[in-house]
């Protein structure tokens, strides 16, 4: 068999299944057959026509699968291991890497850094939502599944747990501290659990979605906010006395989550921003306080590179946190565009898709 089933942006608002040639690999790739993957909203923002990426380029960062073959300088990996690959996947020798930014490995040329360089599935290379996926600089980027892991409990490490996670990470939340986190998606919901496991004793959770917030409060949310019902700012400040939180996690990329978020923070506070934004964005000079409030705000893109996997499944086996609650709906390859529609739409109380070859 030379050719595979891949799905394939063409234009906005139309993506495609179509069959495409198994890719090849060279010296310091692998190629594996992918058993899971999923939809990631960055996903939505490329069929949107929101973030540009290469007519008939294959989507999806997110992989699953089981090494098929191995290039001739990869070495400590076998061919038929399961693995996985992070969304991000660094060289591990860009200027970007040696200053400790994996995520950023960007170009190192003439033309100088490209942003987010360091996703490539999906973005400048063909992706995951395929029944094969090649990987480069595999050395750096393959990690085993551990045994008995199943493919949807380590289907969030790629990218949701991980970028999550990092918003609670570069937050540098402290034990004892009070976290909000606007937005109880897949990321928020990861970022409410990493605020847990970083030591958080007060974590406020906001959406308007009960499922959503049910969850929530099994990530380890303390308190709920049903935004359509109360103003979050508010409610916030009743919870903290009036003193505001240590740290905000915005995972939406909404001018409104955003500027909660400033509201929210007491002098000196962290703003941690994950959400992907779509335009411009204002920041308030009231909730900026003039720029004197010894303010921070951060922005993370999820780490990547087979030692973060590694910790993120250690997690998993560890029995600390169970995602599987995350993945609500599970579709083949060959019903991918449908897929595609209720996740876009958020139909059916979706939160995460399981797409099968």
């Amino acid at each position: 068999m030379s050719n595979m089933k891949a799905l394939v942006f063409i234009e906005k608002d139309r993506i495609e299944l179509e069959d495409k040639p198994i890719p090849d690999v060279g010296p310091n790739d692998a190629l594996i057959r992918v058993t899971t993957t999923t939809i990631c909203g960055t996903d939505v923002h490329i069929l949107k026509g929101e973030y540009p990426v290469a007519t008939g380029l294959t989507i999806g960062h997110e992989p699953v699968g089981i090494i098929e073959k191995l290039g001739s300088e990869v070495t400590g990996f076998e061919e038929g291991q399961r693995v996985i690959a992070g969304a991000i996947s660094p060289s591990g020798y860009s200027n970007a890497c040696l200053c400790g930014q994996w995520s950023q490995d960007g170009q190192d040329n003439k033309h100088g850094f490209k942003p987010a360089g360091g996703w490539r599935f999906g973005n400048t290379i063909d992706g995951a939502q395929a029944e094969y996926l090649r990987v480069p600089d595999a050395r750096a980027n393959l990690s085993p599944v551990p045994d008995g892991l199943t493919d949807e409990q380590v289907l969030m490490c790629p990218d949701i747990m991980s970028t999550g996670f990092a918003g609670a990470e570069r937050a540098n939340i402290q034990i004892g501290d009070t976290v909000v986190i606007f937005a109880q998606g897949p990321i928020g919901l990861c970022a409410t659990a990493g605020a847990k496991l970083k030591g958080a004793t007060t974590i406020i959770a906001v959406d308007s979605v009960p499922e959503r917030l049910a969850i929530a409060r099994q990530m380890g949310a303390d308190h709920v906010i049903d935004f359509s019902r109360v103003d979050p700012v508010t409610e916030v400040m009743k919870i903290t006395d009036g003193r505001g939180v240590d740290v905000a996690i915005e995972a939406l990329g909404r001018q409104e989550t955003f500027e909660a978020c400033l509201r929210c923070l007491r002098p000196g506070g962290t703003l941690s921003s994950l959400g992907v934004y779509s335009g411009d964005i204002t920041i308030p000079l009231d909730a900026f306080t003039a720029g004197l409030g010894d303010n921070r705000i951060i922005t993370s893109l999820c780490p990547g590179g087979k030692e973060r996997m590694r910790r993120l499944m250690e997690v998993i086996s560890s029995s600390r946190l169970n995602l599987e609650a995350l993945v609500t709906h599970r579709y083949k390859l060959d019903d991918i565009v449908s897929a595609y529609d209720l996740f876009s739409h958020q139909r059916d109380g979706v939160l995460k898709v399981a797409i099968t070859p």
